[in-house]
């Protein structure tokens, strides 16, 4: 079973983006915007992922206690309520429809880990999506 981490970097946010994701313990796919947000980046990082893994079972690991409700609690709420929600629009609809249809039709188990707290999969993903940013880096890692 694959294990993934993932994280975005945005700076200053909103602004230059980046995301990353780690594959097995190495850098694996990365990706850049140059007018996003922290959000957004950690959304993409987490669709590159479940992308990648393709509906086979895996361990996602990510920093974005966001993203971890977005899929488990808030969107399947949103969708049946026709992708509105009390008190207004749901910001970056775009990536939630898209995370939150992968994750619906994966094996994937996400799970959040404390962001800068030593832990070594987590902050590798920092370091990459940090990478991406600052390098403007976009696809594939090559060692």
């Amino acid at each position: 079973m694959d294990i993934y981490y993932t994280d975005g970097s945005c700076s200053p946010n909103p602004g230059p983006g980046g995301f990353a994701v780690i594959k097995n313990m190495q850098p694996f796919t990365v990706g850049h915007d140059l007018n996003s947000t922290n959000i957004r980046m950690e959304g993409s990082a987490l669709i590159a992922a479940l992308k990648d893994a393709d509906g086979r079972a895996c361990q996602i690991y990510t920093d974005s206690e966001f993203w971890l409700n977005v899929i488990t609690k808030w969107a399947p709420v949103w969708q049946a309520k026709g992708w509105v929600k009390k008190g207004g629009e749901i910001k970056n609809l775009d990536l939630v429809k898209e995370v939150y249809e992968l994750y619906r039709h994966s094996q994937a188990r996400v799970t959040w880990v404390r962001g800068h707290e030593g832990d070594e999969g987590n902050e590798l993903a920092d370091t990459w999506a940090n990478n991406a940013r600052e390098k403007r880096l976009t696809g594939l890692v090559k060692l």
